[in-house]
């Protein structure tokens, strides 16, 4: 079960940021770049499950709420080719001290389906 989704990455930065972000055509289609946000929201699964597995019986039943926005928050990082801007990477960099807490147990995942490893 993917943490998050291209709608939820719309509502949260709006289409024209991921235009922006994933249209590589060329010349530029003026759309999301499907394709770039699927291998992105897989590379971001992948990276919180590593932080995950320890404790966790993966995959997850349900997402939960600090699940999902850490993934929106990693997801959106990832989507720069370039660097991007310095909320972004402040957001990024507390993102991954989430999933640290998390994976030592200094933050609970509640929730149901969540199951210590």
């Amino acid at each position: 079960m993917p943490y998050t989704s291209l709608s939820d990455l719309t509502d949260r930065y709006g289409e024209r940021t991921l235009i922006s972000l994933t249209d590589r055509a060329d010349p530029p289609a003026g759309a999301v770049g499907t394709d770039v946000i699927d291998e992105v929201l897989g590379d971001t699964d992948a990276l919180i499950d590593g932080y995950l597995a320890n404790r966790y019986k993966l995959p997850l039943a349900e997402t939960p709420p600090l699940v999902a926005d850490i993934a929106k928050t990693v997801a959106i990082y990832k989507l720069h080719v370039y660097s991007p801007d310095d909320k972004i990477v402040e957001d990024y960099k507390e993102a991954l001290r989430q999933l640290k807490d998390i994976g030592t147990g200094t933050i609970k995942l509640p929730g149901a389906g969540i199951a210590p490893a």
